[in-house]
């Protein structure tokens, strides 16, 4: 990531500069918690911000701006985070904070990683609709065509520039 950019400015490089890493929520912590729950146990908000350094506000913030942050509501709308969803909120710190995304850059960046739902919101969806993702195949026919037609216009553009020249 280019550091010469100060937090806060409101830059941000284009999201084909961006490495790969700056969206890997892989690479969040595993477990800022000191209690003695098992690894995969849910969590309170409560317990996610004060292992993450994160208040409780800005989590419930966070879940409006992220659509792919949904924690399991129990009575009285009380939060509770699965592991991924710990990961992903440590994510958006990462980006947010550290990194200096807006949070729609941080959004966008997310779904771009193809992070946009919870791998159970993934499960409901095949349940009920036709698989429609992309195969590597046709997303490469896809960046060809998008390769052939921008030569296309570039060409159009020299033929457009030589008429106006003339």
């Amino acid at each position: 990531m280019n550091d010469d950019i100060p937090l806060g400015t409101g830059q941000q490089l284009p999201l084909d500069e961006r490495p790969a890493e700056v969206v890997d929520a892989s690479s969040a912590p595993a477990s800022g918690f000191d209690d003695r729950k098992a690894p995969g146990a849910f969590r309170t908000i409560g317990e996610v911000a004060q292992a993450l350094g994160i208040r409780q506000h800005v989590l419930r913030y966070w879940e409006e701006h992220f659509p792919m942050l949904r924690p399991v509501k129990r009575s009285g709308n009380r939060r509770y985070y699965r592991p991924e969803d710990v990961q992903l909120v440590a994510t958006i710190d990462r980006l947010v904070h550290h990194q200096g995304y807006t949070l729609r850059g941080a959004r966008l960046a997310l779904e771009q990683a193809g992070q946009t739902s919870t791998p159970r919101q993934d499960a409901a969806r095949n349940k009920t609709s036709a698989p429609s993702a992309r195969t590597l195949p046709s997303l490469l026919e896809l960046v060809d065509d998008n390769a052939r037609l921008v030569g296309e216009l570039m060409a159009i553009r020299a033929t457009l520039a030589s008429v106006l020249e003339a």
